[in-house]
């Protein structure tokens, strides 16, 4: 008889724990819980295919894909077999992207989940895409958009996907967390990762050896999937590419190709002084950690690395300025604060990564340092 009241208790503290647990849990999803505006649209295929595609030489292309997305990574098997889903009626996962409010105010819509799907319909109707490997409709196999009946076409061109559209009020952290969690599982390309396999030489085991280096890693504040990404090694590759060539970049290349062909020919390049390379990137870091507090950290509380486009920008520019005044103090921190700079409007968004904003948001970190 004892015994029970003794359970009875023991059951009383598990319950009040688990409560109390309860309680904090609920406390910490509103506290870090976000209020996302979005709205839901219905576009038809063509419509999908004209945003994309009018435009997208010279980047003023209304749907653009932002640079830290991955290329085309399906293979023309997948993407028939995405195109046959479509000729089926069968449920297209919706695709989000976000309003950017650019600095030229250009309301063009940034794609967060969906590039293999809007690529492949890009290519299907501007007959790229030789369907094949189709089971259900094995009729389809070997032709192109352009081999179908007109009417087929026509009602192709009509079906609707759904978009799910953030407002220009949802911040660039908004829209790169919800990249990772939709992307969360899915087989990443590490694009890092080919070009070790790829590309090997002396240039490549050098951005290896500086992207271990603890005070770079500090100043970034890379997460544990971050380096598992190697973001790291691409950010020290994204330095010195842009540092050599960012007056010769060109958009329609992409930033992904303009990296590779930078890496190819500098491992090929016999006169590179790897010494030289090391000395800038280190000196930059110094500088950084000297007059930056908050090194390349972004976020109300500075625990998130900053995007890449806002890291090549502060790190080349501030090598250029050291290249013509290496003696260099900076006194007051207001190149990065958006009241007295312009910084944050020029480095806003990923996919700004036409030849005239590199130059200029590049430009504008060695100007405003030099006191120009």
């Amino acid at each position: 008889m004892s015994v029970q009241p003794k359970a009875t208790n023991s059951k009383s503290k598990r319950t009040k724990k688990y409560q109390e647990d309860a309680e904090s849990a609920e406390s910490e999803i509103r506290e870090k819980q976000k209020a996302v505006n979005y709205r839901t649209i219905e576009y038809p295929v063509e419509a999908i295919v004209q945003k994309y595609n009018e435009g997208i030489e010279d980047e003023t292309n209304e749907l653009f894909i932002p640079d830290y997305q991955r290329e085309m990574t399906w293979d023309e098997e997948r993407q028939s077999k995405f195109i046959e889903s479509v000729f089926l009626g069968l449920p297209i996962p919706p695709i989000f992207v976000a309003d950017i409010n650019d600095i030229e105010d250009e309301s063009r819509l940034e794609i967060i989940d969906g590039t293999q799907r809007i690529r492949t319909l890009n290519r299907f109707i501007n007959n790229e895409l030789r369907l094949y490997g189709l089971k259900k409709l094995s009729k389809l196999n070997n032709l192109k958009f352009e081999d179908l009946l007109l009417s087929r076409q026509r009602r192709f061109k009509r079906v609707t996907v759904r978009i799910i559209q953030l407002t220009e009020h949802a911040d660039e952290e908004t829209r790169r967390d919800l990249f990772e969690r939709i992307n969360t599982g899915s087989i990443e390309l590490n694009e890092m990762e080919k070009r070790r396999g790829i590309y090997p030489g002396k240039v490549t085991d050098l951005i290896e050896k500086l992207s271990k280096a603890q005070k770079f890693k500090n100043l970034c504040y890379f997460s544990d999937a971050a380096i598992h990404r190697r973001d790291p090694q691409e950010y020290v590759l994204r330095f010195f590419a842009f540092l050599d060539g960012y007056k010769g970049f060109e958009s329609k290349l992409g930033v992904v190709k303009f990296l590779d062909k930078y890496l190819e020919n500098a491992n090929n390049d016999k006169n590179l002084d790897l010494e030289k390379m090391q000395h800038e990137f280190e000196t930059m870091i110094e500088f950084v950690e000297k007059y930056f507090p908050n090194g390349f950290r972004s976020g109300k509380k500075f625990n998130r690395t900053t995007t890449r486009i806002k890291f090549e920008s502060l790190s080349v520019g501030i090598a250029l300025t050291l290249r013509e005044k290496d003696n260099l103090s900076y006194q007051e921190d207001d190149l990065l604060n958006p009241a007295k700079s312009n910084f944050q409007n020029y480095t806003k968004s990923d996919g700004s990564s036409s030849k005239n904003k590199v130059i200029l948001r590049i430009e504008y970190v060695r100007d405003q340092l030099l006191g120009k």
